[in-house]
């Protein structure tokens, strides 16, 4: 146990907050808990946040690190699931105005524009629809607590529309017929899926207390397990991201790296456990990456690292071998890009 005054030396009092609540599950009312939840805002990876909001709720891409977007909706949306990862909800003013400006933006039909570019209509060639448009701002709304808002239920429903037979999610519509997928976004017994797309609407589903033990997101997260990808650099990729120590882009690969740490995170909120061969090889890999100390280095941000290893000691502690998951899918061997056969 180490990783413990490590990690409650660290100075962030959001990670202490987050040790003292998540880990070592002390109460709201300890006197220590108190003094860090109101610690929290003058830790300068909240302040700088807290600062730069616009009076509308919005942030665009000046100060905000790593976030590079000239678009206000993604930006803000990426600065709600910083917030919400750091334990910031719906009773916050910060967030409520943020919230709202998201829900501003929000189409009629529950979704969110299309962006960087007018809504095409279906027989236009380019992506008439793509389901991250939706994903990534309702990422940021239930990551902040806000799971029963009427218009957070209609992006939900909207997003369901979009699911493919297989449980999976495209990539998009375009021209009324769904892209290719790019060999390292492919799913392994999904025709169609994008794994990136899928990823980012599993989250949304396991973000959701209500959603995430919902057959969608158990079938979602057992076609993305099947992506049997063990890349040591990814590990944490998703975490650095959300502090702000890695870049914050792209939108239909928004989450196309495979990142364990955010898997096993995905794994416990939607109650898989150990007993899937491909969960218990996972969490196998990342006992055996565990360095001194207890902890978990994050190889292209050090400053990531007590972070990482927080996410990671509290998806350990949350994965439950006694819980009921079921997998539908055979375990086969999985490449981005296999190899063609040849004709001759």
């Amino acid at each position: 146990m180490t990783w413990i005054p490590l990690l409650l030396t660290d100075p962030s009092p959001c990670l202490r907050y987050l040790v003292l609540t998540e880990l070592l599950h002390l109460s709201e009312d300890e006197e220590e808990v108190q003094e860090l939840s109101e610690m929290r805002e003058s830790d300068p990876l909240v302040k700088n946040l807290f600062n730069l909001q616009k009076p509308n709720g919005a942030w665009d891409s000046f100060g905000i690190s790593q976030i590079t977007s000239s678009e206000n909706l993604q930006i803000t949306s990426m600065a709600l699931q910083r917030l919400g990862y750091f334990g910031f909800d719906s009773t916050h003013p910060v967030v409520q105005r943020a919230a709202e400006f998201l829900f501003s933006k929000q189409q009629n039909d529950g979704s969110w524009p299309m962006p960087g570019k007018k809504q095409l209509i279906d027989e236009e060639i380019g992506y008439q629809m793509i389901p991250v448009q939706t994903a990534i701002p309702l990422l940021g709304l239930v990551m902040s607590g806000y799971f029963t808002d009427k218009r957070t239920e209609n992006a939900f429903e909207w997003l369901m529309e979009q699911r493919l037979e297989d449980g999976a999610w495209p990539v998009g519509l375009s021209a009324g017929n769904y892209g290719g997928i790019a060999g390292y976004r492919r799913l392994a017994h999904s025709r169609w899926g994008c794994r990136s797309n899928t990823t980012a609407v599993l989250s949304c589903l396991a973000y959701d207390p209500k959603r995430s033990k919902s057959d969608e997101a158990k079938r979602a997260l057992d076609l993305v397990l099947g992506t049997d990808s063990k890349l040591r650099n990814n590990l944490g990729f998703m975490i650095a991201r959300l502090i702000g120590l890695e870049k914050s882009f792209g939108r239909i690969t928004f989450m196309a790296k495979f990142d364990i740490a955010h898997i096993l995170n995905l794994c416990w909120r939607v109650s898989a456990n150990q007993d899937d061969e491909r969960i218990s090889d996972l969490i196998e890999f990342i006992k055996s990456e565990q360095g001194d100390f207890g902890l978990w280095d994050y190889i292209a941000h050090p400053k990531a690292t007590r972070w990482v290893t927080f996410d990671l000691l509290r998806s350990l502690s949350y994965i439950n071998e006694n819980v009921e998951w079921i997998s539908e899918e055979p375990r086969t061997p999985f490449q981005a890009y296999p190899k063609k056969m040849k004709r001759f």
